[in-house]
């Protein structure tokens, strides 16, 4: 069982309140079922780690990296952190926010495709 950690729930908390404003946008085209029949959770703490877009029934996480993502730290950083969530069964699908602002369609149909391949194959959740 994965640890609860009340400072990370609470640096979600905190990430919901103040998204980028990219992260704004993606929200509003996934929230409530928007990709039916996908369901997602914004900024959902797993692990050691907080996911930007995670669709439990497809076992799917979508992260917007935007200028911070490119530095140094971060480079070797997001290698080890996928590394973990794909260990525990999660695909990790990456965008950079200028991607979503300039093919926001293309990104949609990228991330839909993926959730109803992965929902299909067995292991996944059920429940959409």
């Amino acid at each position: 069982m994965l640890e609860d950690n009340k400072r990370l729930r609470h640096f979600a908390r905190k990430m919901r309140k103040e998204p980028t404003p990219a992260e704004r946008r993606l929200w509003q085209i996934v929230r409530n079922h928007r990709l039916l029949p996908f369901k997602f959770r914004r900024q959902h703490p797993f692990g050691p780690y907080i996911l930007d877009f995670y669709c439990p029934a497809a076992k799917l996480l979508i992260e917007l990296d935007g200028e911070s993502h490119a530095e140094a730290d971060q480079q070797q950083h997001d290698p080890d952190r996928t590394a973990y969530l794909e260990r525990r069964g999660i695909l990790v699908l990456r965008f950079w926010n200028v991607e979503l602002a300039e093919s926001e369609d293309g990104v949609v149909a990228r991330i839909f495709e993926e959730c109803a391949r992965r929902a299909e194959q067995p292991g996944c959740p059920e429940g959409v």
